[in-house]
């Protein structure tokens, strides 16, 4: 593919310079070659970006004062620009993080559209006041958001935070993952084309030091962050002594529980997307198989055949079904998550080497998938994320027993449950300490309300309840003389 080199960021409506020399340079997940390259931005560059960002929130004829209609032919013109690059920005992605290029299409390369339409939509349709007996309850945009957004989905993750928020009528600083900026520039064209009025929508790509940096920048209001627990806990920390809102979406050991009665064939291509999708390079993956004693060896063997059969490759290649790791630092990582689950005495079944036979590919990020049997919930790796192609299979006596062991962990972020008898199904479901979950798959839904419990985070993405964390309530008292007006 061809060399991306960005030269400048997106600041104030326009390419800016950057304060220094630094750059984030960019590798193929598939090769570990050079694949591009852009500045890192500096605090020089962050503090000119939240300027802009507050300048154009502030400004009192400006985008948090325009009616829903103007926010929402401008937020459609955005839609527009990202549609015309859509095949560009899945190819990027695909090359950076591994993410097979399929999946890269029908994510990447589609959801960022939807989202905006889905939000120009709603503000169309949704009143800002609301009378309630003697009080006009209205709600305003909270202000500048710090967006700070994760490598493994970089666009849909980062339009959960942008759509709603210039929705509300907030402005944006946002703050891409250094593993994830390529495709970051190609969003950058796209607001410059759609013509988002200068300091909506600002775009500093930049490493973690800088990251908590803005997140503790006296111009922002909001602090919107989707990555690791332990970055989450710092910003949340952070976030309470400032007294500074916060939206969280964190990591996940989701559980998939299959019951006695599931029908396995015929979800194989769900069961394969619930668990496997992006590599395993996903937060709501449903990582931890919890199978009933009476199938135990039949779920055991299912997904071992699953995953044998699964076309391992270069994550460009439209036949691939899982692609590589991220970066040369994560495929060791999850490699070491597969060396303890061996020394803590589980049983794998398949995935003890890394793949070979992969011409041209020699310096990829490639991990073989691997199936743990005989696992107990309590060893590392059916408690800590992993964060690749590896699954662990707890066996369980009776649905209590798999409720009981779905709960046993300290992320409550996804989930599924898999039955041939619905209401059996969504009874299990309702039990689980869990922010989503599915029954017989696992789709998120934009209408619905998505985000986790315990250490997979707080506040929520997606559905009306977005536009609610951009936005702030504000009662007003009125005398009782003034409402029988209004009602006159």
């Amino acid at each position: 593919m061809d060399i991306a080199e960005y030269d400048k960021f997106l600041i104030d409506g326009a390419w800016q310079a950057p304060a220094t020399t630094d750059r984030i340079e960019v590798t193929s997940a598939n090769t570990g070659r050079p694949i591009g390259s852009v500045p890192a931005a500096s605090k020089r560059d962050i503090d000119a970006a939240v300027a802009a960002a507050r300048r154009a929130f502030d400004d009192p004829s400006g985008w948090a004062h325009w009616a829903p209609k103007d926010r929402a032919a401008a937020i459609l013109r955005l839609a527009d620009a990202l549609a015309a690059r859509s095949d560009r920005t899945a190819e990027l992605v695909s090359a950076q993080v591994g993410m097979p290029i399929n999946t890269a299409k029908s994510f990447e390369g589609s959801v960022p559209e939807k989202l905006l339409r889905f939000y120009a939509s709603m503000i169309m349709q949704t009143p800002s006041d609301d009378l309630r007996g003697e009080t006009l309850v209205t709600r305003r945009p909270l202000g500048v958001v710090a967006a700070i957004t994760p490598w493994n989905f970089p666009e849909v993750l980062a339009f959960f935070k942008l759509a709603p928020a210039l929705a509300a009528g907030c402005t944006v600083v946002m703050k891409p993952s250094s593993d994830a900026v390529l495709d970051a520039g190609v969003l950058a064209e796209a607001v410059i084309e759609a013509g988002l009025p200068p300091g909506i929508l600002n775009i500093v790509p930049a490493g973690r030091e800088i990251g908590s940096y803005l997140v503790t920048h006296p111009g922002v209001d909001q602090i919107s962050f989707t990555g690791s627990t332990p970055v989450g806990q710092d910003i949340a920390t952070n976030a309470g002594k400032l007294l500074r809102r916060v939206t969280l979406e964190l990591g996940g050991k989701s559980a998939a529980v299959i019951l006695d009665d599931a029908d396995l064939e015929s979800n194989q291509a769900a069961m394969f997307g619930a668990s496997l999708l992006n590599n395993g390079q996903t937060c709501f993956a449903g990582t931890r198989i919890l199978a009933p004693s009476s199938r135990y060896n039949e779920v055991v063997d299912f997904y071992t055949a699953l995953t044998e059969s699964a076309r391992i490759g270069n994550s460009l290649d439209p036949a691939t079904q899982i692609g590589p790791m991220v970066s040369a630092r994560q495929q060791e990582r999850v490699e070491s998550y597969i060396a303890k689950g061996i020394s803590d005495g589980a049983r794998l079944t398949t995935g003890k080497k890394r793949p070979t036979g992969l011409d041209g590919l020699e310096g990829g990020h490639f991990v073989a998938p691997a199936i743990f049997a005989d696992v107990d919930n309590s060893t590392t790796i059916a408690q800590e994320e992993i964060f690749g192609p590896v699954l662990a299979i707890v066996r369980y006596e009776d649905d209590a027993d798999a409720i009981r062991l779905a709960n046993q962990s300290i992320y409550g972020l996804g989930g599924s449950v898999w039955s041939s008898d619905h209401d059996r199904a969504l009874g299990v479901a309702r039990q689980i300490d869990s922010g989503t979950i599915g029954i017989n798959g696992y789709q998120i839904d934009v209408n619905a309300p998505y985000g986790g419990v315990k250490d997979s985070g707080m506040g929520r993405e997606l559905g009306p309840e977005a536009l609610l964390e951009y936005t702030e309530p504000k009662a007003i008292y009125l005398s009782p003389r003034m409402t029988a007006d209004n009602a006159g």
